[in-house]
């Protein structure tokens, strides 16, 4: 599904600028412990980037199902809460945004879960 590789080729890209945000705009203005949970959402953002383009091309190789949709929209949904949050944590020292972050992870996990059953059974 040619979407899928659009939102993991814009994700990518994101990925790619927060880094960059991270080690360049922000260093010195936050505390390093910081600067690390940056780092976590930046990674983790461009492994499951990369798994979302991943999925579009699997999709594109055989009858798409609703395992593998599920399986893209759980690991953008994980981005967002999982990357996001530590992003606005990081941004705003606000602590009670990290317990979101548990759900952008477990979302994550539930995508590759998916991932795995879709291609057990079709491929």
């Amino acid at each position: 599904m040619k979407l899928f590789i659009i939102i993991g080729a814009i994700n990518a890209f994101l990925g790619v600028a927060l880094g960059a945000f991270g080690a360049h705009g922000l260093e010195g203005k936050v505390e390093p412990k910081y600067l690390e949970t940056w780092e976590t959402g930046v990674k983790y953002q461009m492994y499951h980037a990369l798994g979302l383009i991943a999925i579009g091309i699997i999709s594109g190789n055989v009858s798409p199902g609703s395992l593998l949709n599920w399986s893209g929209w759980l690991m953008l949904i994980g981005i967002i809460l999982f990357s996001g949050s530590l992003y606005v944590l990081t941004l705003s020292g606000i602590k009670v945004l990290g317990a979101i972050t548990p759900f952008g992870g477990v979302a994550f996990l539930v995508s590759w879960v998916l991932l795995i059953v879709f291609a057990a059974k079709h491929l």
